[in-house]
């Protein structure tokens, strides 16, 4: 059987595409769980829209998302170069076969002909403007003359009338376009560099691509290359192309409605587990009702032939489910090292309590947060003392007794070394026996005065973390300011 080779070809235009990671994934996934290779390609022939450090930012969320490719720019094989911009010599000798076979042929039209022939076109109201083929049947005599007065020009596929073209597809299954609504695309540039359409089918042949995985917006460009493959005499790989990513209100995701880079989620706080899951189900299921997966588990899982045709719709929700879900799923200690990160750039950066404190505020709000910085936005109390106290909280549970309760309160947990739970749980029903009140009347003044919310974990388990020193400050603090 044919070795599996896949690549992800971005170019380094900016940030990285939701949707372009989803293209990584599936290709990785793809080749792991046949057993094959997943390359990484920069297709950075477009030389006025490359970013400087894009390259850099795309290695860099590969790595965080753990998508490590086989080879690839710094991992070199035997296909190198993986930069296009390396590989000018190889698209020279692969355009002039094209021109030998008449598969292709110079094109001199100034930009202000090509201009105009577009405007007539849409002035008759044809289906779609295309080349006129002007510059077909120039002899070789008049190519040559043209090349030495120097005037510019490019090279153009010959797209022959009256064919259909038709390939096999994994997702869309039977596929053909006619060829009358196919332009003589560029396919090299004046400027001596390659289109997409040229370097992408030359590349993919001698770098071995079995199969072609990427987004439906290039479905348009296949037969193109298909016809490529066709003139140079190479079998053609398998084709699958992805459903388009969609808005809530079904229309195409864009950064209009929401964010579409990858490194907005990582900046947000999305664990990378849970992206990976995400973008996993957006347009592919296991055939089943489950949706929580590890990259290990996807790779056992993955098929092409379980790829939706339908376009999926980008659910911000059920990322944030799912990130709550990959969080609380991890071991506290690893959740440890990710807190004190988040610590580190907050404002309790030059204060970090112990590591044995932190994890008793992760055991306590695990159950409550979906990301880690809302082990400290969640549960500022923890950090430091409340300046201010809940209002409608305060209406609703501080009473005129409540002081003297939570005085009692705090003279019967002073008598502990250093209480546990249970010996805050038996001073409270304790304070609430004493007084003749329910144990009500003693959790929300208390839990107002020890945090100034409402919400939270439970109340023991706030004073177990406080300790008994800082509970009973806070409670004398609380009386003094509410009264």
């Amino acid at each position: 059987m044919k070795e599996i080779r896949v690549r992800y070809a971005p170019s380094p235009t900016g940030y990285v595409h939701i949707g372009n990671l989803r293209t990584a994934l599936y290709n990785y996934l793809f080749a792991k769980n046949a057993g094959g290779k997943f390359i990484l390609r920069i297709e950075d022939t477009d030389q006025t829209r490359k970013v400087e450090g894009a390259v850099e930012n795309i290695i860099s969320v590969l790595k965080w998302a753990g998508l490590d490719y086989d080879e690839g720019p710094s991992k070199e094989g035997g296909c190198g170069p993986y930069y296009q911009s390396q590989r000018l010599e190889i698209y020279n000798e692969h355009v002039i076969t094209l021109l030998e076979k008449k598969r292709a042929y110079y094109c001199f039209c100034t930009p202000e002909r090509l201009t105009a022939l577009r405007e007539e076109q849409q002035k008759q109201k044809l289906p779609q403007t295309k080349y006129d083929k002007h510059c077909l049947h120039l002899t070789d005599e008049e190519v040559k003359r043209n090349i030495e007065a120097g005037m510019h020009y490019v090279i153009r596929l010959n797209v022959e009338p009256g064919q259909t073209i038709k390939f096999r597809d994994y997702v869309r299954e039977d596929v053909e376009f006619q060829s009358d609504m196919i332009d003589d695309q560029i396919l090299m540039k004046s400027d001596g560099f390659p289109t997409y359409h040229l370097a992408n089918v030359v590349d993919d042949h001698l770098m071995g691509v079995s199969h072609v995985i990427r987004g439906e917006e290039w479905l348009p460009s296949t037969p193109k290359h298909v016809l490529l493959y066709e003139a140079f005499g190479w079998e053609k790989p398998v084709f699958a192309h992805l459903p388009l990513l969609l808005n809530p209100d079904r229309s195409k995701l864009s950064k209009r409605q929401g964010d579409v880079a990858v490194e907005d989620y990582r900046k947000k706080g999305y664990l990378k587990e849970a992206l990976i899951n995400f973008i996993a189900l957006l347009g592919w299921t296991a055939g089943d009702d489950r949706e929580f997966y590890y990259l290990d588990e996807l790779i056992r899982s993955f098929s092409l032939e379980r790829i939706n045709k339908s376009g999926a719709v980008f659910d911000i929700e059920k990322l944030n489910w799912l990130n709550a879900e990959h969080l609380r799923a991890k071991p506290d200690d690893e959740i440890l090292v990710m807190l004190k990160d988040e610590l580190k750039v907050s404002k309790y950066s030059g204060n970090i309590p112990a590591d044995d404190y932190l994890l008793k505020i992760i055991d306590a709000m695990k159950p409550r947060v979906s990301f880690v910085k809302e082990f400290i936005t969640n549960c500022v109390y923890f950090y430091e003392d409340p300046e201010e106290y809940e209002e409608a909280s305060v209406k609703k549970g501080w009473k005129p007794q409540s002081p003297e309760i939570l005085k009692k309160f705090a003279e019967k947990i002073s008598v502990f070394e250093k209480p546990l739970k249970e010996d805050y749980e038996s001073a409270l029903k304790g304070t609430a026996a004493e007084m003749s009140v329910g144990n009500g009347a003693v959790i929300h003044p208390l839990r107002l005065a020890v945090s100034g919310v409402s919400g939270g974990p439970g109340i023991f388990d706030i004073c177990y973390i406080l300790g008994k020193d800082r509970t009973i400050s806070r409670i004398h603090r609380a009386t003094e300011k509410l009264g």
